[in-house]
């Protein structure tokens, strides 16, 4: 008699993977390109006109930034429906063909020509799974979501808001931009850690080491955006 284990194994993987990259496009623009600008006007104008113009960029950079991501996923759905269509088409019209690549397929994983034909007798009985091994194995292919366009562009435009706030916060509590650049410069690279700390914990690449590579990305980006700003105003 079988005895059934009384702590069963449970795996956990994380599955946002794509709402984690946006959020990561989004807030690491937000943080860096309005600190730029702040930065940048902060030497030639007033606190008020920084802050100004700094809600303009946030506004204008959210909206290019949530199309593109929005283009980016439409583009994402349309690939991958125009690849189903025919891979449809090809288990009907070229079945020798579609069936010699799913040996190549198992031969990446070692598995014999012999093992692997019940697998295919089994896939042609079935065309919708067929369809979706070729889709999956052969192209590497998962299928969108079906509002992924539009959570993708949601979730990109408001990590962009989200980002771009803090930089310009400082701007909009002091009266001196120079004070306003030092308080800008502290909690955007915190905001940058604490952020990179919390997407290493969420997709298991580690909290500090994420944190570190974050910050180190991110103030580099500023650093360079600042600096090109700066050069700018100076000319």
């Amino acid at each position: 008699m079988h005895q059934v284990a009384s702590n069963p194994h449970h795996e956990h993987h994380f599955e946002s993977t794509e709402t984690v990259r946006d959020i990561v496009i989004g807030l690491s623009d937000g943080l860096t390109v309005p600190f730029a600008l702040a930065a940048g006007l902060g030497a030639v104008a007033s606190a008020h006109l920084v802050v100004v113009a700094g809600l303009a960029e946030i506004a204008a950079g959210s909206i290019a930034m949530g199309l593109g991501g929005y283009l980016a996923a439409r583009g994402d759905v349309e690939h991958y429906a125009s690849e189903l269509k025919r891979e449809q088409s090809e288990i009907v019209t070229r079945p020798e063909d579609e069936a010699a690549e799913i040996y190549e397929i198992f031969e990446k994983y070692q598995v014999s020509r012999e093992a692997a034909t019940p697998v295919l007798h089994a896939l042609q009985a079935n065309p919708e799974a067929y369809v979706d091994f070729m889709m999956r194995f052969e192209l590497g292919l998962e299928e969108p979501a079906a509002n992924r366009a539009h959570v993708s562009a949601m979730t990109i435009a408001a990590s962009y808001i989200a980002g771009g706030f803090v930089p310009l916060f400082p701007y909009m509590i002091l009266s001196t931009n120079a004070a306003a650049l030092k308080l800008s410069v502290g909690i955007t690279l915190l905001a940058l850690a604490l952020f990179g700390a919390i997407k290493g914990r969420l997709v298991g690449t580690g909290a500090l080491r994420s944190a570190v590579q974050t910050t180190l990305i991110g103030g580099a980006a500023a650093a360079a955006a600042y600096g090109l700003a700066h050069l700018l105003n100076a000319a």
